[in-house]
């Protein structure tokens, strides 16, 4: 017997009583198609946050009953400005809300996720965020997209962070007063600290949560990326760096070691003593292979696909490191920093 949609014992009306989901995005056009109606078909309750989009997704949203929300452009956007007016927007419509799933506008969620993650947070009243699987929609098509796919593809179990897709305890969100909304890069995992610093954990389960479409073709996109990346590191090594916590504190000194210390040492060693310290410089291809090795019995990639991660991993320190300069300068300056894109 088919119970009706408004029925206490249909999991289905539980769902829409209970999560709402927040999407943000700028100009993302069929992705962001695919990732309303992906949310239409699961809860109703949506609310899109849109940056200045031009090529129709405010309309787009709006034809499929989304709640649209116009990210006042009077200041630079972000996404930790654009999740936390979405979320508001939705606590406001919907005050009854217990749990709200963040994603990105070039994302698909899966069927499953919902009635899965909310599952694990109802078994486990301490834990304020779930995450799961992000893979890209097309790793085959350029080897940015793959590094991408490999990245996401972390460990199962207690995370001390979680992605820009993650299903959250409204309680523990509000609790902490959400997103910091004056970071360009790394909101999710500065959430993180602070919501652990509170007693919430976090964690990612085995379970598919989206589809991510990167759309990244091009060498200057990644190393935009690896460039945000090395701003956030700064940046949260900055807020968070002090013990015990030593947030992103490791990262940040990876990035001067690889790409400035190490480098300046061998070339000095080689002009002041001998040009045969220049093999000093082997220790790269070295590091590649070794991060190859792990990444090999980490993931089961591919022999092929843990080389390109290992290679990747050695020379994003390279715009990292100009990301964390970045941040460094415009510190010193007093000025903010400008939102760094992948995409145009």
């Amino acid at each position: 017997m088919n119970m009706p949609a408004n029925s206490p014992e249909n999991p289905t009306s539980n769902t829409h009583r209970r999560v709402g989901a927040v999407a943000i995005g700028r100009n993302e056009g069929t992705r962001l198609e695919r990732c309303l109606d992906s949310l239409a078909t699961i809860m109703p309750r949506v609310v899109y946050v849109d940056s200045g989009s031009t090529d129709g997704s405010v309309s787009a949203a709006e034809q499929r009953g989304a709640t649209v929300v116009n990210l006042d452009t009077s200041t630079g956007f972000t996404a930790a400005r654009a999740r936390n007016a979405g979320c508001e927007k939705l606590l406001e419509l919907y005050p009854d809300l217990e749990f709200v799933q963040f994603l990105d506008g070039d994302c698909e969620l899966d069927a499953n996720w919902i009635a899965t993650a909310q599952a694990t947070l109802d078994a486990q009243p301490q834990l304020g965020v779930v995450c799961g699987r992000r893979r890209e929609r097309y790793p085959e098509q350029t080897i940015y997209n793959r590094i991408c796919d490999m990245e996401w593809n972390t460990p199962i179990g207690r995370a001390r962070s979680c992605g820009g897709d993650a299903l959250m305890r409204v309680q523990a969100w509000v609790k902490v007063g959400g997103y910091n909304p004056h970071l360009i890069a790394g909101e999710e995992p500065e959430l993180c600290v602070r919501l652990r610093q509170d007693g919430w954990f976090i964690e990612r389960i085995d379970a598919e949560m989206t589809l991510h479409d990167a759309a990244m073709t091009r060498l200057w996109q990644w190393a935009k990326r690896a460039e945000r990346a090395g701003h956030a590191y700064a940046e949260g090594a900055a807020m968070h760096g002090a013990p015990p916590e030593r947030h992103c504190v490791r990262e940040s000194r990876r990035i001067w070691v690889w790409a400035i210390v190490w480098p300046l040492i061998v070339l000095l060693t080689a002009v002041l003593l001998s040009p045969w310290t220049l093999l000093g410089l082997l220790i790269y291809p070295l590091q590649i292979w070794r991060t190859a090795r792990w990444r090999r019995r980490a993931a089961g990639d591919t022999w092929a696909q843990c080389l390109l991660y290992g290679l990747s991993c050695i020379a994003a320190n390279w715009p990292q490191c100009w990301g964390q300069i970045s941040y460094w300068r415009n510190r010193w300056r007093g000025r903010r920093s400008e939102l760094i894109e992948y995409k145009k």
